[in-house]
């Protein structure tokens, strides 16, 4: 038999090409994670590109501050894309110490009173290049929450990244290039090539970069997804932080689900947008009786984008299930075509099982009536969710 993932028909549905003989390292451990990607940036030698949604001037963002401006007194240049609507809480007194330090700042979506609408559009790729030799991608922004540094709670928000090495990196460091010229920032180099010597023997794996910063590019990720669920023949599991559903992804886990296809569905137990977990749980019902098995992740908060078919086409990155990644953010994701990869990621998704309550369909259907009335009330919005 045929396998059910191959490079041409997935290169032909995004437009964009493979590249082999990379290395990926998977994060998914908060405090590891973020010990792991400074580490690198102290590594830096040429220049370091950073993109995120949201960067805080909390310790965490206060932490890696003060590893780029010492960067930056080295000679090393440095260059940031913030998002305007994610990153609207830090104070301007922070950018600007960090431009007096010789660091260049570009802000992605800012508000413009000709077009108000537009400002919920946001800018919601995590992007690190570092000499163009050195990736990272996923789901972390810069904040106490995504590293363990809690007020009120020892707990870390669950989530995914990976640091990438390899010929991928020069994809990825050309999607920031274009996005710095979106929002105005100078010419940066061209692309470089990895150094000899940087992977390991056994690290040849193909990686391609799925990035959407148009509604084109949007609209090809949608169809890569859906040729994902619609040609998995054994599983799909899927792990997302926020999960509003339109009819036609019900419809194409109902069809997976009806070839015999093991479908399973990782949500957050509790949510920073409460309105956005109700709306999903409104097609809990319908998902349930449809065979759908779903897994409400019990730590702190689960904020993982991560979906993985028939142990061995895997994305991660950015993007959730929901209208606002799918139709307006611009995401930043890769995709993998490795077995040894995707039962990595299978191991990870099996042991946040471990930590999850499974809903059973007798059981949701007994809820109370406040629940329902909170999730009719909360679909109407889904679409702007």
């Amino acid at each position: 038999m045929e396998p059910a993932f191959e490079k041409a028909p997935i290169e032909k549905i995004s437009g964009c090409n493979f590249t082999d003989g990379n290395r990926v390292e998977l994060l998914y451990k908060g405090r590891e994670s973020f010990d792991a990607i400074f580490d690198r940036v102290r590594e830096a030698e040429s220049f370091v590109c950073l993109q995120f949604y949201i960067f805080r001037n909390d310790e965490t963002g206060s932490e890696l501050a003060g590893i780029i401006k010492k960067k930056a007194k080295e000679g090393v240049r440095v260059f940031i894309i913030y998002d305007h609507f994610g990153s609207f809480g830090t104070p301007r007194s922070f950018w600007r110490d960090l431009r007096h330090a010789g660091i260049i700042i570009r802000a992605s979506r800012p508000f413009k009173w000709t077009s108000p609408l537009n400002y919920p559009h946001r800018d919601h790729r995590k992007l690190i290049i570092i000499d163009g030799i050195m990736a990272f991608t996923g789901g972390l922004n810069i904040a106490n929450e995504y590293r363990g540094f809690h007020l009120r709670s020892k707990g870390v928000w669950r989530d995914t990244g990976i640091i990438l090495e390899g010929p991928i990196v020069s994809e990825l460091y050309a999607a920031f290039r274009q996005a710095w010229r979106t929002w105005g920032g100078e010419p940066l180099p061209g692309s470089t090539t990895a150094l000899p010597g940087r992977l390991s023997p056994k690290s040849s794996l193909p990686v391609m970069p799925i990035f959407a910063s148009s509604a084109k590019g949007r609209r090809k990720m949608r169809k890569l997804l859906y040729y994902s669920i619609h040609n998995a023949r054994k599983s799909i599991f899927l792990t997302t932080a926020y999960f509003t559903p339109s009819r036609r992804m019900i419809d194409s886990l109902e069809e997976a689900v009806n070839k015999g296809v093991d479908v399973r569905l990782l949500l957050p137990g509790r949510s920073d947008v409460p309105v956005a977990q109700y709306a999903g749980r409104a097609f809990f019902t319908r998902l349930l009786r449809r065979g759908v098995r779903i897994f409400n992740y019990q730590g702190i908060m689960l904020h993982a984008k991560s979906y993985v078919f028939d142990g061995c086409w895997s994305i991660v990155g950015s993007a959730n299930l929901d209208f606002q990644s799918l139709r307006w953010n611009d995401e930043g994701n890769v995709g993998i075509l490795d077995e040894e990869f995707a039962a990595e990621m299978s191991g990870v998704f099996e042991e946040d099982l471990k930590n999850s309550e499974e809903i059973k369909l007798d059981d949701w259907t007994q809820r109370s009536s406040l629940e329902k009335i909170k999730e009719r009330f909360s679909v109407i919005f889904r679409r702007r969710l």
